[in-house]
């Protein structure tokens, strides 16, 4: 990376009815200081890579890649990991500080790989090194059974899940872990559960104002735990992708007599197989074996390692020189997201013993450039600037074919039912079509329309917006550039009444179904000062076929229907145009193995690393 930063700072972000956000996640992009916004192996992926044209595949990331598990899918132990062994410290070099352990406030990608190691939901991922990815029960049996039209969900939890401590895990535990996400304080992780079950926005908390610290509960009506093996989700209206949801690290136990509210930050009571043992915040985090972890109820994890050693505070370039030098405890170490630093990616491709200790993958994030449509009122010309996007060269200023892949529409092809659709053109000419939008320009009697073009001022934006610049004004369009503080763009860009015309903002899903990107992008009633429908569309067609396409009980039938959607809007509304698919490029020391690429969260996932 450098990576872009969060475009949804935490303290600025209101969020969308769906609860859906962009996660922090070490991009391999030179994005300066717009500190990162949150990935089938080809060539490298998987740790398999080499040569100069390395770059990423599309087999990890078929729609046909997604499904969910059955019962016995979801029944531990997890596969062995060929050639693991038991023992030894595993370290972890991170650039940013973990601003959550607490699992109701964990968002961000980073925060998500380590969650993994200490923390367990209803349901999770499983997935194997062809990339083939099952959504299968984690804590509970399965992956849940509907009823009442997909408005009821029950989910069963397993024997021999246990606390830290040694004591069992209830469905009243788990009751406490969802109510306490209506309390106050919690504010930064997902929010799908407690809306579906009590309201949109930020309604739901009227419901329970202060969690369940002064003694209420939710009704049964709401959230039921008939007896400690039974939860049971009463939401407002139908929700196919319930499992899903269920699968955010909050969707969990705590247990009532742990719960220190603000302070379960620095130790969270462990369900998986490591625990906190020392937490220096800003510093670095020790997690070590949790020995009342059961492995014959984790499909998922494994407890290889004795330890954890965590530690914050290296940028890119110098964790790639470590993993690259290969000496000493680096031998020993990886990173859940740091990338391979821009400069050095030629350097690592280019030295033979990286190859079976890297990988390039294609993540779930998408750059897009967003056309203010209270501004830009003219399709045609919102069509021409589409036309006249310079994506190759974009990608290219970003670091080119490690960085990402040029997008061709606004799904990413980790979404279930992705289809590379193409309307603009864009694999044919990378650079734009100066003609095609020099036309549209004449049809609207709109040339020499003037662009204010916002950015953030970091080096790498500098250069983007130049090649950017320089495209627009080929196609006939005049540009006003306007430079934005890196710390404040994301909050400039978000602001309704922003007097900007294009802008570029980034997304990433919170699973690979669709519903968590649509909405959050282009339903016009989420139209909001730090929301995330930065072209302000308000198609009252395209908010209706929201509504029938969520009201779907069947995400595999909504996949295809989401990618209809998402085409339309691009084609008749076209609020924005999407530049490049982000990739993670990964390295690690060689004295690891194990480590694999996560496809749901664009990460290496930790949970089956072991020291040789």
């Amino acid at each position: 990376m450098n990576p872009l930063t969060p475009l949804n700072p935490p303290a600025t972000r209101t969020r969308p009815r769906s609860g859906a956000r962009l996660r922090a996640a070490a991009v391999a992009l030179a994005a300066g200081a717009l500190v990162l916004s949150a990935c089938s192996s080809g060539g490298g992926g998987g740790g398999n890579g080499g040569g100069k044209d390395e770059g990423p595949g599309a087999d990890k990331n078929k729609a046909s890649n997604y499904s969910i598990g059955t019962k016995a899918d979801s029944t531990g132990p997890a596969p062995e990991v060929p050639g693991a062994k038991k023992g030894g410290t595993v370290g972890v070099l991170q650039r940013d500080a973990f601003q959550h352990l607490d699992p109701g406030q964990i968002y961000y990608s980073d925060m998500l790989a380590n969650q993994m190691l200490y923390n367990r939901s209803l349901t999770s991922y499983k997935f194997d090194d062809q990339g083939k990815v099952k959504l299968v029960g984690d804590l509970a049996t399965d992956a849940g059974a509907s009823s009442d039209g997909g408005k009821t969900w029950t989910f069963t939890l397993k024997d021999g899940i246990r606390f830290e401590d040694g004591s069992p895990i209830t469905s009243q535990d788990v009751r406490w872990g969802i109510e306490r996400l209506y309390a106050s304080f919690e504010t930064e992780g997902p929010q799908y559960i407690p809306q579906w079950l009590s309201g949109d926005g930020t309604a739901f908390r009227k419901a329970l104002p202060d969690g369940p610290y002064k003694g209420k509960h939710l009704p049964s009506s709401v959230l039921d735990t008939p007896d400690d093996k039974t939860i049971v989700f009463h939401f407002l209206a139908p929700h196919a992708d319930a499992p899903f949801a269920t699968a955010m690290p909050n969707i969990g136990p705590v247990k009532a007599a742990k719960d220190t509210q603000q302070k379960y930050d620095n130790a969270p009571f462990s369900t998986g197989p490591y625990k906190v043992a020392d937490y220096k915040n800003g510093k670095s985090l020790t997690l070590v074996r949790n020995d009342q972890w059961d492995p014959k109820t984790d499909p998922i994890r494994h407890q290889y390692a004795d330890r954890f050693e965590i530690s914050v505070g290296h940028q890119f370039p110098d964790s790639t020189r470590r993993f690259l030098a290969d000496q000493g405890s680096d031998k020993n170490t990886m990173s859940y997201t740091n990338a391979v630093a821009p400069e050095m990616t030629q350097k690592v491709l280019d030295q033979p013993d990286t190859k079976s200790r890297r990988f390039l993958e294609i993540q779930p994030y998408v750059d897009y450039i967003s056309f203010n449509m209270d501004r830009l009122k003219d399709v045609k010309v919102r069509k021409a600037l589409a036309y006249a996007m310079p994506n190759g060269q974009i990608l290219q200023q970003m670091g080119g074919a490690p960085a990402g892949t040029i997008a061709t529409n606004y799904l990413s092809p980790a979404m279930d039912g992705y289809k590379p659709t193409d309307p603009y053109g864009k694999k044919a000419k990378p650079a734009g079509d100066t003609d095609r939008a020099r036309q549209l320009l004449k049809e609207a009697g709109k040339e020499g329309q003037e662009i204010v073009f916002a950015y953030a001022n970091t080096d790498t934006w500098q250069k983007v917006a130049v090649v950017i610049t320089q495209a627009l004004e080929r196609a006939g369009f005049k540009v006003q550039k306007k430079e934005i503080d890196a710390n404040t763009y994301r909050s400039a860009i978000a602001e309704v009444k922003n007097k900007f015309d294009i802008y570029r903002s980034s997304w990433g899903a919170d699973w690979p179904v669709s519903s968590t990107v649509v909405p959050p992008l282009f339903d016009g009633r989420q139209i909001a000062d730090g929301g995330q429908n930065y072209g302000h569309l308000d198609d009252p067609a395209v908010n209706k076929e929201i509504d029938r396409i969520n009201a779907i009980p069947d995400v595999k039938k909504a996949a295809p229907e989401w990618q209809k959607l998402a085409d339309k809007i691009f084609t008749d509304d076209v609020p924005g145009v999407p530049t490049f698919y982000n990739n993670q490029f990964s390295l690690w020391g060689s004295n690891l193995g194990g480590v694999r690429y996560q496809p749901v969260y664009g990460v290496a996932d930790p949970t089956g690393v072991y020291v040789k």
